[in-house]
């Protein structure tokens, strides 16, 4: 916990220096690959229950 004499912001750079890190190398890429896979799901779930798309057959 910081001091009360010590000047506002003295942690804080480092905080956000950490906190983009964090966000720029683990949080976006996992949901980016989350969000992607989900829809890939979602599109192969509905081939499987109303069938491919395209024409009917003949």
């Amino acid at each position: 916990m910081p001091d009360r004499n010590d000047p506002p912001g003295t942690g804080t750079k480092r905080r956000e220096v950490a906190m983009f890190v964090l966000l720029a190398i683990l949080i976006w890429p996992v949901l980016s690959i989350a969000v992607v896979g989900g829809y890939g799901f979602l599109v192969w779930m509905s081939q499987m229950i109303l069938g491919p798309p395209g024409p009917p057959p003949v």
